[in-house]
């Protein structure tokens, strides 16, 4: 699978310091990499805050929890070209 063919989400909430940066990291992979992108704000969904709430920033790879608080950017990029 090349790595445009992944999709990345970054899950957040307005005011997490955390989120920035891992919005940072996540647009610099992306980029470099070609992969597509969306951030999901989870007080907009009861479910997210249930299942992420104490967790964020939480990136998923195609839907799968890929890490969560601080976001390596080593880590991502070679979960993107496996």
């Amino acid at each position: 699978m090349a790595p445009r063919d992944h999709r990345i989400t970054l899950l957040g909430k307005p005011g997490c310091h955390l989120c920035d940066d891992a919005r940072e990291v996540v647009g610099r992979v992306a980029a470099e990499l070609g992969v597509p992108w969306e951030e999901r704000d989870i007080t907009a969904s009861p479910e997210d805050q249930a299942e992420y709430g104490e967790m964020i920033p939480v990136v998923l790879i195609d839907g799968v929890q890929h890490d969560y608080w601080r976001v390596n950017e080593n880590r991502l990029r070679t979960a993107l070209t496996r």
